[in-house]
């Protein structure tokens, strides 16, 4: 029985973008052709890769040391109380009853086989592996506590371990829960990215089109994409017209349009034209696959710094089993007895155990991520926040960080201004801009195209009353049109007006245009029955807070750099705006990467800072990865640190964070190390002939005590967070 729960559970694959598909044999997704992966084990292998045999934490997750945690912290309290802790800190004992002696013994043993199992076979796992850790180490202080309690119990010596058996497996689990609740950051990530997929797709069949699931799309299929619809595959633009919001794949912060052979990317959103695609790349062969395939891998590579700790651990393990064995061997060879020599081996490794060391860095991170979340900033990932204080350059996406990543209206450019001299001018030009903005979005109101949202949600903000618009037409690539109060307005690019009548523009027009597209900014003209009455220049908005947050980065010695998907006349416009002398544009996601290691490789410790699928395996591949609260799911799961406020100002809080964080760590890491230091030898019984040993209940106690030093400690970080 006891192999059979110590044994590996069968396998079992699973697609990384749609968990609920399950199978017991390798191979591909029924639903999007991606190679199936060991359930679990996303975070240890690429996609189609196997995850290493043993895994100490395999199978585990944040949940399960959550419920164990509860249950062994219920059965703990009468475990405590019955003890002969409270009579000799307090002075009091609770009530007996028949049996009493029954009680710690019983909820012991429930809490060592129920609660403490999950450390058992971590243990056994590591023991495999070869790779003995964390989990070796409190197995072995557990087992030898609980079995050093029975044989107590079983001779009447009312001094068992078991409360410091109970205490120490609620506070392991406690910190474990903790550190779990990242490990399956890379894999909620990868399920992010499935949400962008529409479940079905429409393909033409002879003169219909037939609905049909994801995994039932063949190369070649011919697929009919409506309006406001998901592209459901990589493909190739057949028929129709039409713009396509790719902002969340490339960081094209404006639509792009597509028509006769266009290519377009699977979960990316057309906005108001009718498209007939052929499918050209499908299931793992997608642009989609291939950004999840980054996220993995650079999520695979940062996971190893979590070798280091258990490399550390795994050093304390070895030093507490030499430490034991050699105190055995010591005082057998002087004739000690053999209760003394059992007691000196519980004593070393009840000492040895990481009570402490297990909540040093858990604590300060639990704590400093409530400070966090209260300076709106959420912390996912400890190493993140770990890292935060050697950060000396921030990467910065720019769609949806440094600017909104939505349209917005910049400016409005009358054609022709009325001759009004003095104070008057300025209310005249300003109503005049009115009612240009004011016959645009009243024709707007019925097109869902991004330009004409931002158009509409502009005269909102300004609280403009619109006009009743009927006979409404859109205009594939062109823009809208719409008769009101008896006047055809028509709203759109230079294609709508023609270049004859952009020629015609007044000289001081046309080059105030010409300078608003040289930085990239959308043109629109507003048409009133064939005669051009003005143009209205939208870009991708600036955040106020980002001059400011740049200011203050440079201020700290922190270079900022600025990557963006967009063009070069945008890149360069919003740079000049916000202070960063160093940008780069028209990058892939693959470049992005690219850009974060060329630096790394340079000596930089770099944090990305970014909010869209495009910027998710360069946030993996940073030091740290900082995603904008607004952002996608997919960005904020490759993250390790969340702007709640989607504020950039909040990026410095990070670093003062991280430096009070890391200073409270190796307060705590330097106590629990030297309480070891001290308190193995003594254990071991060195002092025996002064007359001082330490007993395993002692040896306990002080564990415990190292425990509540470490804690005290921790919760000083919230006087000092209080600064932040």
């Amino acid at each position: 029985m006891i192999h059979d729960l110590l044994s590996d559970p069968a396998i079992e694959y699973t697609c990384p973008m749609h968990p609920d598909v399950s199978s017991e044999h390798a191979g591909n997704c029924p639903k999007c052709g991606m190679t199936l992966v060991i359930r679990g084990s996303i975070d240890h292998a690429l996609p189609g890769e196997q995850a290493p045999a043993h895994d100490a934490h395999a199978g585990h997750t944040a949940g399960s040391f959550l419920k164990k945690f509860w249950i062994s912290f219920v059965l703990t309290i009468p475990i405590v109380l019955y003890s002969e802790l409270p009579e000799t800190l307090f002075g009091f004992s609770m009530p007996t009853f028949s049996g009493v002696r029954y009680l710690p013994p019983a909820l012991g043993s429930i809490v060592f086989f129920y609660a403490g199992w999950i450390f058992l076979v971590g243990a056994v796992r590591e023991l495999r592996a070869k790779v003995p850790g964390m989990m070796t180490l409190i197995s072995l202080a557990i087992i030898n506590a609980y079995a050093y309690s029975m044989y107590a119990f079983a001779v009447g010596d009312p001094h068992g371990l078991f409360w410091e058996l109970a205490t120490l497996i609620t506070i392991m689990l406690l910190g474990h829960y903790i550190e779990m609740r990242s490990i399956d950051t890379a894999q909620r990530a990868l399920q992010a990215l499935a949400a962008l997929l529409p479940d079905t797709a429409e393909v033409v069949v002879g003169k219909e089109t037939k609905t049909v699931a994801l995994n039932e799309l063949n190369l070649g299929d011919m697929v009919v994409v409506k309006p406001g619809g998901k592209i459901p595959a990589d493909g190739v633009v057949v028929e129709g017209e039409s713009q396509v919001n790719e902002a969340m794949i490339t960081g094209e912060s404006a639509p792009v349009a597509k028509r006769l052979d266009s290519g377009v990317v699977a979960g990316t959103i057309n906005a108001d034209g009718r498209l007939v695609i052929r499918i050209t790349h499908i299931g793992g062969d997608t642009f989609l696959a291939g950004v999840m395939r980054l996220v993995a891998k650079a999520q695979m590579s940062k996971s190893r710094m979590q070798i280091l700790a258990d490399r550390a651990a795994s050093y304390l393990t070895g030093i507490a089993i030499v430490t034991a064995l050699a105190t055995a061997v010591v005082w057998g060879t002087l004739g000690a007895d053999p209760s003394f020599i059992l007691g000196r081996i519980v004593a070393v490794l009840v000492v040895a155990c990481p009570h402490a060391l297990g909540l040093a860095v858990p604590l300060v991170v639990a704590i400093s991520t409530s400070l966090a979340s209260r300076n709106g900033l959420f912390i996912k990932d400890r190493l993140a926040l770990e890292a935060a204080r050697t950060i000396d350059m921030v990467l910065f996406d720019k769609t949806g960080t440094l600017t909104t990543g939505a349209y917005g209206v910049y400016k409005i450019i009358p054609f022709e201004r009325e001759a009004v001299e003095g104070d008057a001018q300025g209310a005249v030009e300003s109503r005049v801009e009115e009612n240009i903005l004011r016959l645009a979005a009243s024709v707007d109101t019925a097109s869902e195209h991004p330009v004409s949202r931002a158009i509409v949600a502009e005269s909102r903000q300004r609280e403009i009353e619109l006009f009743p618009v009927t006979g409404f037409e859109r205009l594939p690539g062109k823009g809208v049109r719409g008769t009101l109060r008896g006047l055809r307005v028509e709203v759109g690019g230079e294609t709508l007006v023609g270049a004859k009548i952009v020629d015609q523009m007044p000289q001081e027009v046309r080059q105030e245009v010409a300078l608003l597209a040289g930085k990239g900014q959308t043109i629109v003209y507003v048409v009133v029955d064939d005669a051009p009455i003005g143009v209205i220049a939208l870009a991708d908005v600036i955040r106020p807070e980002s001059i400011e947050a740049i200011a203050t980065l440079k201020r700290l010695g922190i270079k900022p750099v600025m990557m963006t998907g967009d063009s070069e006349e945008v890149a360069e416009w919003v740079a000049l705006e916000i202070g960063i002398t160093d940008y780069f544009f028209r990058i892939s996601p693959h470049e992005k990467v690219e850009k974060v290691k060329k630096y790394q490789e340079q000596g930089y410790r770099v944090a990305m800072v970014g909010d869209g699928i495009n910027d998710a395996p360069a946030l993996m591949q940073a030091n740290i990865g900082v995603a904008i609260g607004a952002g996608t799911n997919v960005a904020i799961e490759s993250a390790g640190i969340i702007l709640a406020k989607s504020d950039p100002r909040d990026i410095a809080k990070i670093f003062e964070l991280s430096r009070l964080t890391y200073r409270k760590m190796l307060q705590n890491l330097f106590w629990a190390t030297g309480y070891n230091v001290v308190a193995i030898p003594l254990a071991a019984g060195v002092l025996y002939t002064q007359g001082f040993v330490l007993s395993p209940s002692v040896s306990a106690a002080l564990m415990s005590l190292s425990t509540v030093v470490v804690a005290v400690n921790a919760l000083l970080l919230r006087w000092s967070g209080k600064k932040l």
